[in-house]
Parts: structure tokens; sequence; C-alpha cells
């Protein structure tokens, strides 16, 4: 019997709670009545979106620091090596800007996608792959997921670039 008025004295109070709850929110509810607006304030004024001036990567690809490019790199350096015919889990990247696309001959296991690209990694293309691998190439096996900046990825190229004469 005692066990019957304290589990009956939980229900009570969870009942009371919940009640109060549902009350509560139905006092207070300030959700929207309608999709539309009342009333709109005319300012006279439009609001614009502040413009990025967007620079050329020419531009930034010449103002990119190696230093920051070598230090950006030691993402990619446990993949790929950057000593001529040192293959790693990636291809070796001495000598990358300006060598054809998939045309490292040691390296056996390039993509389908990367494989059957004509062309050369050109600074350009360079950027677009680092950006983001998998939507430049889809398919691609390389994991990495891409740099956000810019100014990383000029870095990085313009250190590949200095590598080789």
């Amino acid at each position: 019997m005692t066990f019957t008025k304290i589990a009956g004295s939980f229900c009570g109070a969870l009942l009371i709670l919940l009640l109060g709850k549902w009350a509560a929110e139905e006092l207070y509810h300030t959700g929207g009545h309608g999709a539309e607006q009342s009333y709109v304030v005319e300012t006279g004024e439009e609001e614009l979106e502040p413009e990025e001036a967007v620079v050329p990567f020419a531009e930034v690809l010449a103002s990119a620091d190696i230093g920051d490019g070598a230090k950006i790199f030691r993402k990619c350096s446990a993949c790929h090596k950057v000593e001529a015919g040192a293959n790693g889990t990636g291809p070796y990247l001495h000598g990358v800007v300006g060598r054809d696309i998939a045309s490292v001959d040691t390296f056996g296991s390039y993509s389908v996608t990367l494989s059957e690209m004509d062309g050369d990694w050109t600074a350009d293309n360079l950027n677009a792959f680092l950006e983001n691998p998998k939507v430049w190439a889809k398919g691609t096996s390389m994991g990495f997921n891409g740099l956000d900046k810019v100014e990383d990825r000029a870095a990085v190229i313009a250190y590949l670039d200095s590598l080789d004469d």
C-alpha cells in the first residue's frame, strides 16, 4: 500500500509538471501566425552585401612566402615526398609545377580520374586541386580535404615550384 501511494504521488507530480509546461507554452507562445509580415517599414535604402574583392591567383602566387609553404607542406609530407623519384603513398612532388598530370612512371597507383586527365599541373590547376581534390578530380583516391585559404595554396605551390631548377 505504501509503494502504491509513493508511485501515485510521483505520477501526480509528473502530471502537474507536464500540465504546467503545456500551459506556459500556450501562454507565452511567440511563433508566427502566418507566413507574411503584417507591415514593412520602407527606409529607402537597400541592404547591400559587401562584395569581396577577388584578387587574381597570379597576384597571390607572386606574393606567396616559400617558407610558409614549407610549413604548410608538412600536411602533405605524410603521403608525398619532395625528392625526385621518392614516391610515398602518393607520387613525388619534385618538379610537379608544369609536369603532366599523372605522369610519374614509377608511381603506379593513380586513380582512374587523374590518369585519364590531359594537361599539365599548372599553378591554376594545382590551386583548384588543392582547394578541394574530391571536387576538382571526382573519384580521386587522394584522401586530403584541401586547403581553404588561397594564401596557403599559393604558398605550397610556390614552395613546390622552388624545389626544382
